[in-house]
């Protein structure tokens, strides 16, 4: 909380607009309250079951009702929660209906993800990818889909689903490169500053903070990184680019 609580006075000051958090919701229970206390508003949790089974083998450790709890202390102090859900081909591919009515039924708006070719890890990326058009046509088979001009800061695609109310949320880094309309940057723990979670390059940001008290060089190293975000991202999952597309991981960067 000690990094939260620093990044809130930027919120006193105006100098942030909002402070968000994406999480995979195993601490929620014990943060929730405290998260809302420094002007925390809205969350994102990555849940991609409602299957105690299969969430354990997803995640490699983690119990589903630790972050059912965590959800409801979310809500309970306030805080607006919208799930993040990987489309897993083989694994969740015919519960996200079922994501949707739990969601909305609780007032959540659910983002379903493409998966994408992150870190090397034992699944097979060809086995697990299943493009969002799949998916729309299957839940439409379901639900009533229209499509909404609702944006937030992110590259998801919205809509409202007709028979609950609810927002749905479509991000495809693999069928739709979305990068000329991405604001986004990610600055890891170590100071690196990539500008684009599917590129290698990055800015060292710890060398220009550490040689002047002045905030200047740093500004300096940023401007210039900023100037080479890419136009586009390389992600291509088929069967002649089984490995991934970088070796870095997602959570090395965050999502």
């Amino acid at each position: 909380m000690t990094l939260v609580s620093t990044l809130a006075r930027h919120l006193k000051s105006g100098a942030l607009n909002e402070l968000t958090l994406t999480t995979n919701g195993s601490q929620l229970d014990k943060y929730a309250a405290e998260l809302k206390a420094h002007g925390v508003e809205r969350i994102n949790v990555s849940l991609d079951t409602l299957d105690p089974d299969k969430f354990r083998a997803i995640t490699r450790w983690g119990d589903l009702s630790k972050v059912l709890t965590g959800i409801d202390a979310a809500q309970a102090a306030g805080l607006s929660v919208k799930i993040n859900a990987v489309a897993l081909k083989g694994v969740n591919e015919f519960e996200i209906g079922d994501l949707i009515a739990w969601a909305h039924g609780r007032g959540m708006d659910l983002t379903v993800i493409e998966v994408m070719p992150l870190g090397d890890i034992d699944e097979d990326r060809l086995a697990q990818y299943m493009p969002l058009s799949m998916v729309r046509t299957r839940l439409a088979e379901r639900y009533t889909l229209e499509d909404l001009d609702y944006r937030t800061g992110g590259p998801a695609r919205y809509m409202r689903v007709k028979e609950t109310g609810g927002r749905l949320g479509f991000i495809t880094p693999m069928t739709h490169n979305f990068c000329e309309s991405c604001n986004r940057v990610r600055i890891t723990c170590t100071g690196t500053l990539y500008m684009c979670l599917g590129q290698n390059d990055s800015a060292d940001l710890r060398t220009p903070l550490r040689a002047s008290s002045s905030d200047d060089l740093l500004h300096a190293a940023i401007d210039e990184a900023i100037t080479r975000k890419p136009k586009g991202h390389d992600f291509l999952i088929d069967r002649r680019h089984r490995g991934p597309a970088l070796a870095r991981h997602m959570s090395m960067t965050g999502g």
